[in-house]
């Protein structure tokens, strides 16, 4: 049986408490500096120590939005109540408290005595060795951890290498919903659609440059994966609808609560229940291949390099969102637009294939999010204009349908004075959908009694405002939007307070990337499969063409995960 790597932070961390219970010194006193990665780049601080506790905590650099300083304190303040670094992040705030919190493992793993640091290092003499197992797992996102537990369903043993600390990746922020088809949720509240109906909306949202025979194994097979999801323990329940879609059919969790973030935890749970080994703060840095076929991993890890041998290894890093080298060599015109992505989505499998005659697809299309905070990139979900929302210029006046695709919405904005708009709403709204609270907690919103008094706030004229918004209330009366034709319009905006937001566009998802077949097989530019080598998720290209429909992610990383684990465990 192979021995499992345990890393070297807990073992700190478990002999800190050992030796402290003791009254033995526990740290060399003085201060110390460490570093993490957080959303908006990388966090530095300074932790002093006396020989037994943390005496204090200062940022030395924070990269982070201002409304991030709350959870920031409250990390500091927990981590030295604790006297450790192994504390849990602040909802809301993963990735800040991911970097804040590795930033603090770090500067107390220089601190530690010289005595614990050995033993530590002889509880973990074996380091970093070379492993052994059946499907190597590149990413801990929903594409990672589906394809890791139906890999493990079907008797194949699982890693999963995953260079950030924490597990998820751009699932974690995800939050509008998952496109599903002819589910359960659905017949419930009496919506009628079909898997040819998802399938046309997808084609014609992405322009028909998608691949048809991806949309629909991916429509075809969407009410099996909710289901499968809900027997998971995930809450689907909530069924809304968002950008390009004819029909309501995204599913989220009961109250309209983000999405991502509860799929990956639930995600995240069943695998390592399952036995499927997570490691944290590894890198990938290499394919190992024999004879044209993919065989293992190369990996860089804080215990040192090693390899995972492989009989197949799955692609499941994302997509290249967060690098904006890639962003401008593959569509220059985005050049100083920000992003949504979280800091691993560098596009590092890119890198990993270059060797391998591998076929890109669609590599250059890439798209922005319309409701974007600028400065801040905080993504405003499109289920806010999906429960209601309208989008309005400098003017007070509105400027186009809320639900059309996200590269029309962009445009729209982009041609307003500033290159902006702004989300307005109401009470209702605000009430319809959990994942706005989020918004109001980090200080985004503006809030105001009346129309009035809101356009005062944000220096609007008042009576263009109020006319938008009783012509926007009577096509919602009449059942037709006569200005823009938007296809659905969930209530009219009648209950105070309103509230406004602006937005822009911002980088969100990069269609493009790596070619796939229906078995998830990554593609050479032969036309031929690489034997060993399968993709899944954001990685691919392909599946959403020109420009990808909200919701429509969830449903890619986990079906295709999902095929590219069973794919891998099987050889096919």
């Amino acid at each position: 049986m192979r021995k499992i790597r345990i890393a070297s932070t807990v073992l700190a961390v478990v002999l800190t408490a050992l030796l402290a219970s003791c009254g033995s010194a526990v740290y060399t006193a003085g201060t110390y500096t460490g570093e993490g990665e957080g959303h908006g780049g990388t966090i530095r601080l300074e932790v002093s120590v006396d020989d037994k506790s943390i005496t204090d905590i200062t940022i030395t650099e924070n990269p982070e939005s201002d409304f991030s300083l709350p959870a920031i304190n409250k990390l500091i303040d927990t981590a030295i109540e604790k006297n450790s670094g192994e504390i849990d992040s602040v909802s809301g705030a993963t990735e800040t408290s991911a970097g804040v919190i590795a930033a603090i493992q770090a500067a107390l793993a220089k601190a530690r005595t010289g005595e614990a640091a050995s033993q530590a290092a002889e509880k973990n003499s074996t380091g970093a060795q070379d492993i052994s197992v059946d499907v190597a797992v590149i990413g801990s996102g929903g594409a990672g951890l589906s394809a890791a537990i139906e890999a493990k369903n079907a008797g194949a043993t699982v890693v999963i290498i995953e260079k950030m600390a924490v597990a998820g990746g751009n699932t974690n922020y995800a939050t509008g919903g998952l496109n599903a088809a002819e589910t359960s949720f659905q017949k419930e509240q009496g919506i009628e659609d079909s898997a040819k109906l998802f399938f046309e909306d997808t084609m014609k949202g992405g322009k028909n440059i998608n691949n048809p025979d991806l949309v629909k194994v991916l429509t075809s097979r969407s009410a099996d994966t909710v289901a499968w999801l809900t027997e998971l323990g995930a809450d689907l329940s909530d069924v809304g609808r968002l950008g390009g879609a004819s029909v309501n059919r995204a599913h989220r969790p009961k109250g309209g609560k983000a999405v991502g973030a509860h799929i990956a935890g639930t995600l995240q749970k069943v695998a390592e229940a399952a036995g499927v080994e997570i490691l944290l703060d590894n890198k990938a840095v290499a394919l190992v291949s024999r004879n044209g076929s993919v065989t293992g991993v190369k990996v860089e890890s804080p215990d040192g390099n090693y390899t995972v041998n492989a009989k197949a290894v799955i692609l499941a890093t994302g997509g290249f969102g967060a690098s904006p080298e890639k962003i401008v060599q593959y569509k220059p015109e985005l050049e100083g637009f920000g992003t949504t992505n979280h800091p691993g989505a560098t596009g590092d499998a890119l890198d990993l294939v270059k060797d391998l005659n591998v076929a890109l697809v669609d590599i250059e299309q890439i798209q922005t999010h319309p409701t974007v905070v600028p400065v801040k990139n905080t993504m405003i979900t499109e289920a806010v204009r999906g429960n209601g929302a309208i989008l309005v210029n400098r003017d007070g006046v509105r400027i186009v349908s809320e639900l059309e695709t996200r590269d029309v919405v962009s445009d729209a904005e982009l041609a307003q004075e500033g290159g902006t708009a702004f989300l307005l709403f109401d009470q209702g709204v605000r009430e319809s959908l959990a994942a706005i609270e989020k918004y109001a907690k980090s200080g985004l919103l503006t809030e105001g009694a009346s129309l009035d008094e809101l356009a005062a706030s944000m220096e609007m004229d008042a009576a263009a405002l109020a006319e938008t918004v009783e012509t926007y209330n009577s096509y919602v009366a009449a059942g037709t939007d006569a200005d823009f034709s938007r296809a659905s319009m969930a209530r009219q905006l009648t209950q105070a307070p309103y509230y406004m937001v602006e937005v822009g566009p911002a980088v969100h998802h990069t269609m493009g990337g790596i070619k796939i077949d229906t078995e998830a097989r990554v593609i050479d530019k032969d036309g031929n499969p690489v034997p060993g080598l399968y993709a899944a998720g954001e990685v691919t290209g392909g599946v959403h063409g020109a420009n990808r429909l909200g919701g429509n992610a969830m449903a890619d990383i986990t079906i295709f995960g999902r095929i590219a684990g069973k794919s891998a465990a099987e050889g096919k």
